[in-house]
C-alpha cells in the first residue's frame, strides 16, 4: 500500500468495468483520484464508495472545453494533476462494405481525439510540476488485426503511434507516455456484444483459457503511475493472457 502517495490521478471512463478497477486501486495505493465519465449516477456511486479521496466529474473526452473544465478542478480539489490514466472509449463492430460514417466518427472522436486532447490538457500542468505519467489505454487491436474490427482497431493503432511520438516529445518534460493493450475484458462495453457467449468464445481462445477482469489490468496502471516505473517511457505493454504470442489471434 502506498506506492501512490502524494499522487493526483485523472481516470476517464472511471466509473464502471475498467476504469472503475483503476480507481479503486489508484485509491487504495494513496492517489487523490478524479473519476471522469459520462455515466453520472455510476460515477458519483464510486466516488461515493470510495471515500474523500475520489471526487466524480461528468466529462465528455471529446470536447476540449469539457477537459480544461476536467484539470482545472482536479488541480484546484487536490492538487496538481500527476497521472493521467487515459481509459475511456467504446467499441462498435463492423463490416467495412456497411459499417456507417457516422459510428466511425464517432469512435475516432471518443477513443483516438479523447486520447489526444487529455494528453495535451495535462502537459502544462505536469510539465510546470517537474513531471507526470500518461497511460493510454490502447489494446490488442493496436497491435495487430481482426475481421470486422477495422475502425476500432484503426483508433486503437492511432493510440499507440501518439503515445510512442508523445513518449519522445514529453520525456525531456518529465513526462513519461506509456501504453496498455487489454485483450478481452469482462466488463460491461465487451459484455454488450454477446454476454456470457462472447465471454466464454473469447476465454476458448486465449491460452491461459480465461478472459481478463478488472482486477487484472488494475495493477499495470498503479505501476505505470508509480515511481517505480521511472524509466519505463513509450512502451507498449500487452496484458492478455498471452494472446498476442500467436501470429493467428485475429483470426
Amino acid at each position: 500500500m502506498g506506492r501512490l502517495d502524494g499522487k493526483v490521478a485523472i481516470v476517464t471512463g472511471g466509473a464502471q468495468g475498467q476504469g472503475a478497477g483503476i480507481a479503486r486501486a489508484y485509491v487504495a495505493e494513496g492517489a487523490r483520484t478524479l473519476i471522469a465519465d459520462i455515466a453520472k449516477d455510476e460515477g458519483q456511486a464510486l466516488a461515493d464508495e470510495l471515500g474523500p479521496d475520489a471526487h466524480f466529474v461528468h466529462h465528455d473526452v471529446s470536447d476540449a472545453a469539457s477537459w480544461t473544465a476536467v484539470v482545472e478542478d482536479v488541480n484546484t480539489r487536490f492538487g496538481p494533476v500527476s497521472i493521467l490514466a487515459n481509459n475511456a472509449g467504446i467499441l462498435r463492430f463492423g463490416d467495412i462494405e456497411r459499417h456507417g460514417a457516422d459510428e466511425v466518427e464517432l469512435l475516432w472522436r471518443i477513443n483516438q481525439l479523447g486520447c489526444f486532447l487529455g494528453m495535451q490538457a495535462v502537459t502544462r500542468t505536469m510539465r510546470k510540476n517537474g513531471g507526470g505519467s500518461i497511460i493510454n489505454a490502447s489494446s490488442v487491436e493496436g497491435l495487430a488485426g481482426m475481421a470486422g474490427c477495422t475502425a476500432y482497431a484503426a483508433t486503437k493503432w492511432a493510440i499507440r503511434g501518439m503515445t510512442k511520438c508523445a513518449a519522445m516529445e514529453l520525456g525531456p518534460k518529465g513526462i513519461r507516455v506509456n501504453s496498455v493493450h487489454p485483450g478481452m475484458i469482462d466488463t460491461p462495453m465487451t459484455r454488450v456484444h454477446g454476454g456470457d457467449a462472447a465471454m466464454e468464445f473469447g476465454a476458448s481462445r486465449i491460452p491461459l483459457r480465461r478472459v481478463g477482469h478488472p482486477e487484472d489490468v488494475a495493477p499495470l496502471y498503479v505501476f505505470l503511475g508509480s515511481d517505480e516505473s521511472a524509466y519505463i517511457n513509450g512502451a507498449e505493454i500487452a496484458i492478455d493472457g498471452g494472446v498476442t504470442s500467436t501470429h493467428a489471434f485475429g483470426g
